[in-house]
């Protein structure tokens, strides 16, 4: 069964299929290979309030790195990386500003980059 988890700061992208990396505080299990149901919101949903699932994914790699390696070691590489989190137009700086403002943490903080790949709706039935 695929875990949930919430995209909620970057559900647009999401639902037109543009984001394909995240980076998240923990999620250390995670392995190449593992589902995930995308979904609006997971926690803090009010009683009663469905879930939104959004898409599924299949995990294709997993790695930690400091959140500040998102900035790259040159400016095309973070903004293209940045692109894949689902800010196009923003470049690494903006990024590790911006998730160690939501997240209180800081550019050196280790942090779990995760990528995955969408499922068609023939491939989610397949579990």
């Amino acid at each position: 069964m695929p875990r949930l988890m919430s995209v909620a700061l970057t559900e647009q992208a999401v639902v037109r299929r543009e984001k394909t990396v995240t980076r998240r505080l923990g999620w250390t299990f995670l392995k190449a290979g593992d589902r995930l149901t995308l979904c609006r919101k997971v926690q803090g949903r009010k009683a009663g309030e469905p879930l939104d699932r959004l898409a599924e994914v299949e995990v294709v790699s997993v790695r930690r790195e400091p959140l500040c390696a998102v900035a790259g070691n040159a400016a095309d590489m973070g903004a293209a990386e940045v692109e894949r989190e689902g800010f196009p137009g923003r470049d690494g700086r903006w990024f590790v500003d911006f998730f160690g403002e939501h997240m209180a943490c800081g550019p050196m903080t280790e942090v779990t980059r995760i990528e995955w790949r969408y499922l068609d709706p023939a491939e989610r039935q397949e579990t």
